[in-house]
């Protein structure tokens, strides 16, 4: 399958092929950097790592100085010495990608569902990091299930991810309810490290609840942030005046777009609840990277992760 840097992601429905072909298009991009333009997004210079990161290495006799907080108690115990334990910082950091497939995220005017969209993003994001060493995982949400890819360096990551959204995508068309962005959160922090570069891919609509920001303010003790807000043109603004026919799994309806009143308070309502959450993950120190169903993903991505 043949892709363009400049071509916006097409469909209604998610294709397995266009995901793993995304692996060619991620080699322009490189998820791993930090860039001056995605500090600018966070409202200051972000700290190269988050949280202690730090693995296990030996046990050996304590010595004066050593930090107690260290002791081994169960060598000390079976030695009747005093041991301690040493860790080595991580060099590494885990990159992983979460996926918003609810009922929200399938919708779409122009090109592709934002769902579709979503997908091809976390994919390119998924390959780049594979593509420069680092482990890789990844959270898959629909209905009120989670999927998730534990962080390994294997194209098998990817791979059971892309499987992950058929799994999802089968579960979503027969759940009665969605799990909130909060809840999201919190499952998340099941199988995050810290240390760990997180990318959080939605639409954000239900972002701004307390508990879903006092979740991400948890989050960003420990790992880096980035979120990536996916939207459609038709949410920001309606389209000129004249009766629509709109549809969706529920059934059809008439959309009359031709009061100017109610057209002005549409764009505005979007644009103060787009600029809320913009300023909220500013505050949080989060930078927010915005793609459209209406425009190519990778020229975007490229200007905040440009390749070596």
């Amino acid at each position: 399958m043949k892709l363009r840097l400049d071509e916006p992601v097409k469909g209604a429905a998610i294709d397995p092929a266009a995901l793993i072909a995304t692996r060619f298009l991620a080699r322009h991009i490189d998820v791993t950097r930090s860039t001056r333009a995605l500090a600018h997004l966070a409202g200051a210079k972000r700290s190269a790592r988050r949280g202690r990161g730090v693995e296990f290495d030996e046990v050996r006799q304590y010595a004066a100085g050593d930090d107690v907080r260290s002791i081994d108690w169960r060598v000390t115990a079976r030695s009747g010495e005093p041991h301690t334990k040493l860790f080595h910082e991580e060099r590494e950091r885990p990159v992983l990608v979460t996926l918003d497939l609810r009922k929200n995220m399938r919708f779409g005017s122009r090109n592709c569902f934002k769902s579709v969209l979503a997908a091809h993003t976390a994919s390119a994001l998924l390959w780049s990091a594979l593509e420069r060493g680092e482990r890789i995982g990844a959270m898959t949400y629909a209905g009120t299930e989670t999927f998730d890819v534990r962080p390994q360096r294997s194209r098998r990551s990817v791979l059971r991810f892309i499987g992950d959204i058929e799994s999802a995508t089968a579960h979503a068309a027969n759940a009665n309810s969605d799990m909130g962005f909060a809840e999201h959160l919190n499952q998340l922090q099941r199988i995050v490290r810290p240390g760990s570069s997180v990318f959080l891919i939605s639409d954000f609509h239900d972002a701004l609840a307390p508990e879903a920001i006092e979740n991400l303010r948890r989050l960003i003790r420990h790992v880096q942030v980035t979120a990536i807000a996916i939207s459609d043109p038709l949410e920001q603004q309606l389209p000129s005046a004249g009766r629509y026919v709109v549809s969706d799994e529920q059934g059809r309806s008439s959309l009359d777009t031709g009061n100017d009143t109610v057209r002005k308070q549409y764009e505005e309502e979007y644009q103060q609840s787009r600029n809320q959450l913009f300023k909220t993950l500013q505050s949080l120190r989060i930078p927010m990277i915005e793609l459209s169903t209406a425009t190519a993903p990778l020229p975007t991505l490229q200007r905040y992760f440009p390749g070596r």
